[in-house]
């Protein structure tokens, strides 16, 4: 596949942002085959992603923010730039619920997530066996009781010694310290098994249950120091009737949940979201 260069741009909607980009990549030699953008007229940003093929442009992408500073100053831009062949380092936190990571593990296998997953880390060991049958390295980090501090500690070690780029809690039922998650902005996506701002916190299939819905859902969003309520990445839903168990609602729910957390991670890695405020844009 020809290797493409990404740049994602957010700053003050005004006239000759694009043309100024597009001119920029153009006299490098770059052919652009694909953008994307986004205004907010409410706030009056906009937001733009441009992919353009790397084969003649006449720069490293190394060299790209040196060249690009001028520009990104004279429009006051927020912006990031990456190569399509990037493979970012994922690391996935699990506790017993093993659905949400055999999808990430399986679809990591067959090719459909460009990264590295360097390792698992579990407070339980229920899926060593599930995690290591991918070769992926499997850790059990105990939570003993008062130890909680001392396992993240434990934790950050391992995903600092591997160089994480990205941390997926794919069901992971610990509430993390302030300062696990001010270490990843941005960098850490959790699944809920809720349609959020909906059932908020614990047992959402039990309370859904019990209020007789007649839809359940999952959202993937960025962690943030306060429970459930980082900037939303993917919603999916399920309809639920009368007839539904509450283990019919859990197995339907689980659906949706693989659904939503795979897309997410693999909008994250193809850089094709941008946060703002409580909000994401996402091109995918």
């Amino acid at each position: 596949m020809v290797e493409t260069g990404i740049l994602l741009v957010q700053c003050v909607d005004r006239k000759g942002v694009v043309a100024a980009v597009s001119t920029f990549i153009y006299e490098r030699g770059g052919n652009i085959v694909r953008a994307d953008e986004h205004q907010d007229p409410e706030i009056n940003e906009y937001f733009l992603r441009l992919e353009w093929d790397l084969t003649d442009f006449s720069i490293p992408l190394e060299a790209f923010a040196t060249e690009f500073a001028g520009l990104g100053r004279e429009f006051a831009m927020t912006w990031r730039v990456a190569r399509s062949s990037d493979r970012p380092n994922v690391a996935i936190l699990v506790s017993k619920a093993g659905h949400c990571l055999a999808d990430l593990l399986f679809r990591h296998q067959i090719g459909e997530l460009q990264c590295e997953i360097r390792l698992v880390i579990s407070n339980h060991d229920d899926l060593r066996r599930l995690t290591e049958f991918y070769g992926i390295p499997f850790h059990y980090v105990r939570l003993a009781s008062g130890g909680k501090d001392a396992a993240e500690a434990t934790q950050r070690e391992l995903l600092v010694q591997r160089g994480i780029d990205l941390v997926v809690l794919a069901r992971y039922m610990q509430v993390l310290s302030d300062d696990f998650v001010a270490s990843y902005p941005n960098r850490m996506i959790n699944v809920h098994h809720s349609f959020l701002p909906a059932f908020i916190g614990a047992r959402p299939y039990h309370r859904s249950y019990e209020r007789g819905v007649k839809l359940i859902g999952a959202t993937s969003h960025y962690v943030t120091k306060v429970l459930d309520e980082g900037p939303i990445i993917e919603q999916d839903i399920v309809r639920i009737t009368h007839r539904d168990s509450l283990a019919d609602m859990i197995r339907k729910g689980g659906d949706a949940e693989r659904a939503v957390l795979t897309r997410a991670v693999r909008w994250h890695l193809e850089n094709r979201i941008l946060v703002y405020g409580n909000k994401t844009v996402v091109f995918a």
